[in-house]
């Protein structure tokens, strides 16, 4: 047994956050377990590491997915935040909704707001991607898939922004966002069948619960995760794909001329770019992991985006390639707390890629601002200009 490789790297510091790939890099090369005083966190580095560590929940407790002890709190009871059994019966009332058949009927009306929306975008020539599509499009998806409506369509946005914002260290970030996130976890604990549209998924919950499926009074911790954990991700995610194919137009090119490669082009983008910067585990027991030992209590850091750029697992993994189709990315986890959403993110992510593919010839991003984030790597600004397809 031997201790792990250290590092004064603060994962939260703002240059960091802007920009994590030479930091997630770094950290890889120098050990797959790198401990980091300044955080108090095991970073987990190297993707067959990470993966084994998100397939063994009995060695590393989802019960600390957050990075300072009242958020970790506040979630005691979510799918998010729980471990087998309790995580087992809430996870399948949350991925009910969620499964291949089950979107299966969603998929002709996803393509068609999206095809709808980069066709008035286009049209108009230039625009700015981050509130008119990145927000845009997964807001109104999620509103009407779960049933919200008036104050909680209206927040929706800042809601989910402040749930993602306060699972990070006790910085001025987190600090400033708890009140957001707390009008969050009011609203679910209060929020009630009638709060939500007739035939929603939201509705489909409180049914659950009333079957006695889940506990009497999870309905609401359910509801949470669709909201604190989908939302923002999926943002930064169509973000991303803008983005990407701005600065990569001829990949770009390649899926306006095969677009059999929509779902490779997505798979590569959130493997390219992973929406979050950092997850959560908490060490249940002394863990052996790569020779070294994670200490029984420890707070782990997993590192989506450095497992993803891992050479020893992906060939050339600092490029960009469409035709690369890495289905098996780490950005959506693995293991059972893999991410219950993420059939409806590639519902919303191929819906995207596919409707910028036929609708604009020319792609180009004039400008890009992205604001740190403790857990979510998203874009503030981006300013496009498409030349319509003929």
């Amino acid at each position: 047994m031997t201790t792990p490789a250290e590092s004064d790297i603060d994962l939260w510091d703002d240059a960091v956050l802007a920009d994590p790939y030479p930091t997630y890099s770094a950290l890889r090369e120098q050990a797959g377990v790198v401990y980091l005083p300044r955080n108090d966190v095991y970073a987990l580095t190297r993707y067959d590491l990470i993966r084994d560590a998100l397939g063994d929940p009995e060695a590393f407790s989802s019960t600390s997915i957050g990075f300072n002890p009242m958020v970790n709190e506040a979630l005691q009871g979510t799918s998010l935040a729980s471990d087998p059994p309790l995580h087992t019966q809430l996870r399948a009332t949350l991925s009910e909704n969620l499964t291949p058949r089950a979107l299966r009927g969603l998929k002709v009306v996803i393509d068609e707001k999206a095809d709808k929306l980069v066709a008035d975008l286009a049209a108009a020539g230039s625009f700015e991607a981050v509130d008119s599509l990145a927000r845009a499009f997964p807001l109104e998806i999620v509103a009407d898939l779960i049933g919200f409506n008036g104050q909680v369509k209206d927040n929706m946005l800042r809601w989910g922004q402040a749930a993602m914002q306060v699972l990070g260290p006790l910085n001025q970030r987190t600090q400033e966002s708890f009140p957001i996130a707390g009008e969050l976890y009011g609203w679910c604990s209060s929020v009630t069948a009638e709060d939500l549209t007739p035939g929603s998924i939201g509705r489909g919950i409180f049914d659950a619960e009333t079957r006695g499926d889940i506990p009497e009074g999870y309905a609401g911790n359910i509801i949470h995760q669709y909201l604190g954990a989908g939302v923002d991700t999926t943002i930064a995610s169509i973000g991303n794909i803008v983005a990407l194919f701005g600065r990569h137009p001829e990949q770009f090119a390649l899926v306006r001329e095969n677009p059999e490669l929509v779902p490779s082009a997505f798979a590569e983008v959130l493997r390219y770019w992973v929406p979050i910067h950092v997850w959560g585990r908490r060490a249940t027991r002394d863990v052996q992991v790569d020779g070294v030992t994670i200490p029984e209590g420890a707070q782990v850091g997993i590192l989506f985006g450095a497992g993803n750029r891992d050479p020893r697992h992906y060939e050339n993994p600092d490029s960009f390639d469409v035709t690369r189709n890495p289905v098996d990315h780490l950005s959506f986890g693995y293991g059972p707390h893999g991410c219950a959403g993420q059939g409806l993110a590639r519902l919303e992510g191929h819906a995207i890629v596919a409707a910028l593919a036929r609708r604009a010839e020319v792609l180009t991003v004039n400008g890009e601002a992205r604001i740190p984030s403790n857990m979510t790597r998203s874009l503030e600004k981006l300013q496009v200009t498409i030349v319509e397809a003929a």
